[in-house]
């Protein structure tokens, strides 16, 4: 066998990166979004042993939506990119490049061993630029058939090396060989066709046997003439032994699938549920389809499901005369290469071995599968078809005549194919340009105007993304995902009404249930989406409520492990208050699925409006055992433990906002809590910092304002309290409590007292019945000397707070004082403010007014803030689609603690000795002479 020479393996590399490497811009798309974007797999927080649990896509083998694809070797290698390169596109299509070319040098080496040096470099030049490969190569999910294709070919390679110079057995090559098979059938399910092309080998090539020679050897043994020869039991013994090897390995897949095929609709596959003799006259049709894309890859589609190619219903049906030429070519081609022993023959056998025995999984023929065409299963049969080629150009350039001529054919067919291939390349650059240049070849799929509006809903082009789903429904008006989308687009455009009938539309043409027949096996399982998303829709009218309910429950009806339904139900029963309901459709949904940290963390949600928040924080911290960086657990987890009041949860807590503030670095709510958590450790100079920063990512955070004004008053800092007063009331200017605290400090540090009434008036005017203002302006009257005018103020305080002992004490100081002044002849007012007595007595009264403005902030602002509130669980569940175009709608009002910590009981007792404090102060003012 001759070797492969660096000049050649130069070569093929050159071609393939000139050919390729405009691949390294494209981006993710297509099924790449599922496989990657969306594979938590991929993720270092993952445990490595879920890529041997879980299929392709991320989804539990045991999970009736599962694709039933196991291929855990190839997830490795995203996961191996995905530790370099994290989501960076260009390493995933750099990393496939490279396979490619390494598949390209392995084809040479294996085509030396039956077609000659120039002929098996030509077979793997044409199989390095052929169009078809563009799948592959350039969708970053196309690694799987590299991947087994590598494996494939060095387990043919192994083999070869299986029979010993004198003919005998060297079984170190089998064991190698049964050792990459499983290798590549754990890359993809077609990697074991291999030992069927090992078979071939060892059978028409290595033993040189023809077929009428084995029918002669097996007439001769059944008729008692003679026994085998030698040659033929040790052929038989090898193949024995690759056949048993393929059945463990068959039977271990099977086991891993749990015995079950993946489900797939018409919609996927029309033949597949077509009658007889459509389904077959179809699948075999598909057979001369696929060869012609590798005769004139002129035009390529990324997705030929649904109507791209309507089905052969009828015998008369002009397209039966392609099926029955492929199989008069195919018949000739296998007759000629069993029928002979010359090396043409062996050459011509190993070829269709390499077209037929790989595509057998794909053919539709034995089972059915989830497409129609898919030009990267042709991957590997196209190395069958450039054998074929190269064989036939070898025969053409040995007649004279010809040779030039074969020549030239060659040179513009490579060189057509490269450029072919380096144009198709750029398809494949966005979904919006790969679905929109499938849609030049083909204008009957519904999927790929679902697709290509799906592209534009991700640029929130959503009046022009509405057109191609609307478009989608017409090409096929009973395609349920088509109308999902345009109710999930009527939605992003606010007309709720038109949601809700598209959305019927789509239930409408649901099958009905049959009691006693499982429903998967009529529908895809997305599709029950549908109910969700109208259940999501519907349930915003709380009037509603029971209605969105009972479509949560059909849903779990038709299938009782539909774990998204128990999750969008949870919400609404915690919507509806039914907290128990709602507990209860969380931990049926972690029965189904307990590694889910967004279920976890639901469930901590639903224990916090219950008031059980040890039970909440146990919940919380699984979710984070499970996701270590779970935003939304993060956030509300510490924000528990500072709430709980508790000082040994202040580490960890602070250790959680900092983590939460590394995953959401513009979110000021992280930085606002920091600075609440500093405040109550009493690191004043952190929680200004933290602040300020939550202030500088959002102008008039209110909370964030007041809390560091009230920081600076406590600090003696009254001075730079003021101008964040002043950011606080021009941003909220009926913020009470702001006004409460700016009136002290003008009062008692800048002796402006006008300033401060002017406070205390405006509070007023907002809400005439507030006590602590009122009251307030009562004592700003007073250190103006307008004893009638206090008088009057405290008559009218008390009858708003009759109650109110201290008021009632204080109206009776006053009118005593004003008694004593009128007995000495003095006058009842003054224009000349205060006395000393009265100021050096205020200080006092700022600081309590301060406290009394502390509740309000780390009551009230600090933890109602419109933007500072408990995260909703719905915003941390994935939108299930029914194909990449398809997402479930999820809107749900965030959710927050209720009642009172411990932590907050002991700042109300504070407060209470405070403000007994303040009264026996403002008495000792008002009692002043």
């Amino acid at each position: 066998m001759a070797v492969v020479s660096w000049k050649e393996i130069l070569l093929l590399t050159g071609l393939v990166v000139g050919c390729y490497w405009n691949s390294l811009s494209c981006g993710f798309v297509f099924d790449d979004v599922s496989a990657i974007l969306d594979n938590k797999d991929l993720r270092p927080s993952t445990p490595v042993r879920n890529l041997f649990l879980n299929d392709f896509w991320g989804t539990p083998m045991a999970e009736e939506r599962s694709h039933k694809s196991y291929r855990p070797l190839t997830v490795l290698t995203f996961r191996l990119n995905y530790l370099f390169s994290e989501l960076s596109a260009a390493s995933y299509h750099l990393l496939n490049v490279v396979l490619h070319a390494v598949v390209c040098v392995l084809f040479l080496r294996v085509c030396r061993s039956f077609l000659d040096k120039t002929s098996s470099l030509v077979a793997a030049l044409l199989f390095a630029v052929h169009p078809i490969h563009t799948e592959a190569v350039t969708g970053v999910v196309g690694r799987a058939e590299l991947l087994s294709s590598i494996f494939l070919l060095a387990a043919f390679l192994a083999y070869t090396k299986s029979t010993g110079a004198d003919q005998s057995i060297v079984w170190a090559p089998i064991a190698l060989t049964v050792v990459l098979v499983a290798a590549a059938t754990l890359c993809k399910e077609q990697g074991i066709t291999v030992v069927g092309i090992c078979c071939v080998h060892e059978v028409f090539v290595a033993q040189g046997f023809t077929l009428p020679m084995l029918l002669d050897t097996l007439r001769q043994v059944l008729q008692g003439k003679d026994g085998f020869p030698y040659a033929v039991l040790q052929t038989l013994l090898k193949l024995i032994v690759l056949v048993i090897s393929t059945l463990l390995l068959v039977i271990i897949r099977v086991q891993v699938i749990q015995s079950q095929l993946p489900v797939f609709t018409r919609f996927d596959n029309p033949a597949a549920v077509s009658p007889t003799p459509s389904r077959q006259l179809t699948f075999n049709y598909l057979l001369p389809v696929n060869a012609w894309l590798l005769l004139n890859p002129s035009e390529l589609c990324c997705d030929w499901t649904m109507g791209t190619i309507p089905l052969v219903e009828s015998l008369l049906d002009l397209r039966n005369l392609a099926t029955l030429v492929f199989y008069t070519f195919l018949g000739l081609l296998a007759y000629h290469s069993l029928r002979y022993r010359h090396s043409s023959a062996k050459t011509v056998i190993m070829a269709l071995s390499l077209i037929v025995l790989p595509f057998v999984p794909a053919s539709n023929l034995f089972f059915p599968v989830g497409f129609v065409v898919a030009e990267r299963v042709l991957y590997v049969p196209s190395m069958g078809f450039c054998v074929l080629v190269a064989h036939g150009f070898n025969i053409v350039s040995h007649k004279g005549h010809l040779k030039k001529i074969s020549w030239l054919m060659i040179g513009v067919l490579l060189t057509t194919h490269a450029v072919k291939t380096f144009n198709r390349n750029w398809d494949w650059e966005s979904e919006y340009t790969l679905f929109t240049s499938a849609l030049k070849v083909n204008k009957n799929n519904a999927k790929l105007w679902n697709n290509v509006g799906h592209a534009l809903e991700n640029q929130s082009n959503y009046a022009k993304a509405l057109q191609y789903f609307l478009q989608a429904t017409r090409v096929q008006p009973d395609d349920i995902g088509a109308h999902m989308n345009v109710g999930r687009t009527y939605k992003n455009l606010n007309k709720s009404k038109e949601a809700e009938d598209a959305y019927l539309v789509a239930k409408s043409l649901m099958p009905q249930v049959i009691p006693g027949k499982k429903y998967a096996t009529r529908v895809a399982p997305n599709h029950l989406n549908v109910y969700i998303n109208l259940a999501n829709l519907i349930r915003a009218n709380d009037s509603r409520l029971e209605e969105a309910d009972q479509l949560y429950r059909q849903a779990i009806s038709m299938r009782p492990d539909f774990k998204q339904a128990y999750i969008s139900r949870g919400e609404l029963l915690l919507k509806m208050n039914k907290l128990t309901e709602a507990r209860d459709a969380y931990l049926r949904a972690l029965e189904l699925d307990r590694t889910n940290a967004d279920l976890w963390y639901n469930l901590a949600i639903v224990n916090i409006e219950m008031k059980d928040p040890s039970e909440a924080l146990k919940n919380f911290n699984h979710a984070l055992e499970l996701n270590p960086r779970h935003k939304l657990a993060l956030f509300n987890s510490a924000l528990l433990m500072q709430e709980s009041g508790e000082p040994k949860f202040w580490p960890e807590a602070n250790r959680r906002f900092l983590t939460y503030v590394e995953e959401e670095p513009d979110d000021a709510n992280g930085y606002f809590n920091l600075g609440m958590l500093a405040m109550d450790a009493n690191e004043n100079a952190a929680a200004e910092r933290w602040m300020r920063k939550a202030i500088g990512l959002q102008a008039g955070f209110r909370s964030a304002l007041f809390n560091l004004a009230l920081l600076y008053s406590q600090s003696k800092r009254e001075m730079d309290a003021l101008p964040v007063l002043d950011e606080l009331l021009r941003h909220h200017p009926e913020h009470i409590k702001g006004l409460i605290l700016k009136g002290d400090i003008l009062m008692n540090h800048k002796k402006d007292t006008r300033g401060a009434k002017v406070c205390f008036e405006r509070i007023l005017r907002m809400d005439p019945t507030n006590v602590q203002g009122k009251h307030n302006l009562c004592v700003v009257y007073f250190e103006e000397r307008d004893l009638p005018r206090a008088e009057r103020c405290l008559e009218e305080t008390l009858a708003l707070a009759p109650n109110e002992e201290y008021v009632r004490r204080h109206l009776s100081i006053v009118r005593s004082k004003m008694a004593a002044m009128s007995a000495a002849g003095q006058p009842l007012t003054s224009t000349e403010g205060a006395t000393m007595s009265a100021k050096e007595e205020n200080p006092q009264r700022a600081k309590e007014s301060a406290e009394e403005g502390e509740e309000e902030g780390r009551g009230a602002d600090a933890v109602g803030d419109e933007n500072n509130v408990r995260k909703s669980s719905a915003e941390s569940l994935q939108d299930v689609g029914v194909d990449p175009s398809e997402s479930v709608d999820s809107s749900t009002p965030d959710k927050r603690t209720k009642g009172k910590s411990t932590k907050e009981i002991k700042d109300i007792e504070e407060k209470r000795a405070a403000a007994l404090k303040r009264l026996e102060e403002i008495e000792r003012i008002l009692s002043a002479d």
